[in-house]
């Protein structure tokens, strides 16, 4: 199977940054909210997508005797 020495170089970085917080995902989570702020840079927020809802035959109402 081909490597791709970039892929190996992101994979092994982001194990190192995991690492550092001990695989704390909210710890993970904080620092990169603390850099987002201190890059000074504008970001943007996307709308949350909602999904639609679709009925499925196990939601559906029963169908009156008469119908079946």
């Amino acid at each position: 199977m081909y490597q791709d020495e970039i892929v190996e170089q992101i994979h092994k970085e982001r194990e190192k940054y995991a690492q550092s917080f001990n695989y704390d995902l909210n710890a993970i989570f904080e620092d990169l909210q603390q850099k987002e702020i201190k890059s000074g840079h504008k970001l943007s927020q996307l709308p949350i997508k909602r999904q639609l809802k679709t009925k499925s035959p196990q939601n559906s109402p029963e169908k009156p005797a008469s119908l079946k």
